[in-house]
């Protein structure tokens, strides 16, 4: 797979505590020249990134990130206050905690919760992997099935690790055929991003692609 086909898989993200507006700016530009899917950028840039992108690229960001533990109408508000700022793709985060107590249905309507202000738009669940067993992972699969998600994804790339092959494996295997699965965190390499997609991956949060294609360009003298 080309570098530029890996590309149109990419969520160039930047959710860095101490990102200016300069650096969104950056990655707006980054994202035009390099044809990535979208920007993933925290609710207090959408404005920013939506106005400066104008429709040309889409503008994803978070709720309920990257902890979980807000409430659901807070989640659902975050959410409806992005979409009216220029969003297109959110991506919320689940309760860890409860699905560490296996409490299914108030995941379930936790995510309905966003999945009602957000209808008509693209839709991600982060169940952050690192913190869960085998069984719990498979459990969440059938969860967001049921929940009219879009997307199921690995991480927040704030926990100890981030996506692995078996993880992206294991929900693709368990999840329904409607719900695509979003690797993130941890994505380092082309080889890494082309195994992610091959294993069934249709989104990549990462915000070293582009780097890393860059570096090419650089060394190739373009």
């Amino acid at each position: 797979m080309t570098p530029e086909k890996i590309l149109t898989y990419v969520d160039h993200t930047l959710l860095g505590v101490t990102a200016t507006a300069t650096d969104y700016i950056r990655l707006c530009d980054e994202a035009l020249t390099y044809g990535v899917a979208s920007v993933c950028v925290p609710p207090s840039r959408v404005a920013l990134c939506a106005g400066y992108l104008a429709g040309k690229v889409a503008v994803c960001t978070v709720a309920g990130f990257p902890n979980g533990y807000a409430s659901s109408a807070a989640k659902a508000n975050e959410a409806a206050q992005a979409i009216q700022d220029g969003a297109t793709e959110i991506d919320m985060v689940i309760d860890i905690g409860k699905a560490k107590e296996h409490a299914w249905e108030a995941i379930l309507e936790d995510i309905r919760a966003v999945r009602a202000a957000t209808q008509g738009y693209i839709l991600k669940v982060i169940i952050e992997t690192a913190l869960l067993d085998q069984d719990e992972k498979i459990a969440l699969c059938k969860v967001v099935g049921e929940s009219g998600a879009d997307f199921i994804k690995t991480s927040t790339g704030f926990a100890p690790t981030g996506a692995t092959f078996e993880d992206v494996a294991l929900l693709r295997q368990h999840s329904p055929a409607h719900v695509h699965v979003k690797a993130a965190g941890g994505i380092a390499t082309l080889d890494d991003a082309e195994q992610f997609i091959a294993l069934g991956a249709t989104r990549l949060g990462t915000s070293r692609i582009v780097k890393i294609v860059q570096g090419m360009e650089d060394a190739a003298g373009y």
